[in-house]
């Protein structure tokens, strides 16, 4: 038996909340990995631990928002604990390895292209691992070839987003970096749902797992705060929105001598030809 799927059982507040989620924790992560690109290597290891868990969490909520508007008419909804909150730990590291490599070795070449794919895949896994924590009386089933296209969605905007973050231009780049990383999320999500389809089972069996109203709490309370918090340490950091490097010019820097300074010699005008030259001096006039 085909299970009835409605994806949009609030209208369009779940997506608009859900990208509004995706968007609030991509704009706080990549201003972190913009903010390790202009500090010390000693202090850059904590901008992307940060800007890894905000990116983690806000994917991590944006999923489960866009899951509460998700309904199989036929059969209750139940979700696995330990299942739902591995994916939030798939989602950290998987993230946080592509946000390491770009923030080290820079958002070009072969590191864009690696670290965009991984986060890409750490978007995806999550929420294909989300998806399997779910729990109801049927199967799910889905078309490959939508799978592989969201994927692909994934990966090309988190690329795109990461790129647009390693510019250090300035608070307007990373914000239009959020906004295509929220696209990333929210496109992969509703991609990977438009190929799930539910077969029922005949039987009326009760669902193990907990409903989505047990897991409302830790879920929106937990990632929110954390996000909050992230959100108040940028925000308090005066390099942020200046977007200018923490450290100083070598002839700046206290107790360093400036180079010195190389004075060059006056350049002497050339005779002109013809010109007829004296050799006398003011005392022979």
């Amino acid at each position: 038996m085909q299970g009835t799927v409605d994806g949009f059982s609030y209208g369009l507040v779940t997506p608009l909340v859900a990208y509004l989620m995706a968007s609030l924790g991509g704009a706080l992560g990549l201003r972190c990995t913009t903010r390790s690109m202009l500090v010390t290597h000693s202090r850059r290891p904590a901008w992307l631990a940060l800007g890894s868990a905000a990116i983690g969490s806000g994917i991590w909520t944006m999923h489960f928002v866009a899951m509460m508007g998700f309904t199989v008419k036929q059969a209750p909804i139940h979700y696995d604990k330990p299942t739902t909150f591995a994916s939030l730990g798939v989602a950290i590291v998987m993230v946080g390895i592509g946000i390491f490599i770009v923030g080290y070795k820079g958002a070009r070449g072969t590191a864009l292209f690696t670290g965009g794919t991984i986060t890409g895949l750490g978007i995806a896994s999550m929420h294909y691992l989300g998806m399997a924590g779910m729990r109801l009386n049927g199967k799910l089933e889905y078309n490959t070839l939508t799978v592989a296209a969201s994927v692909v969605i994934a990966m090309a905007a988190a690329t795109a987003a990461l790129w647009a973050a390693g510019q250090v231009r300035g608070f307007m780049w990373s914000v239009g970096a959020s906004l295509v990383m929220g696209l990333a999320v929210s496109g992969m999500h509703y991609t990977g749902m438009a190929a799930m389809s539910v077969h029922l089972h005949g039987t009326s069996a009760p669902t193990a797992g907990d409903s989505p109203a047990a897991l409302l709490w830790p879920m929106l309370v937990g990632p929110l705060a954390f996000l909050v918090l992230a959100g108040v340490v940028v925000m308090f950091d005066p390099l942020m929105v200046m977007g200018k490097p923490q450290w100083t010019p070598v002839e700046q820097k206290p107790g360093v001598p400036a180079h010195p300074t190389v004075h060059h010699p006056a350049h002497r005008p050339r005779p002109i030809r013809g010109a007829r030259q004296s050799s006398r001096t003011p005392q022979n006039r």
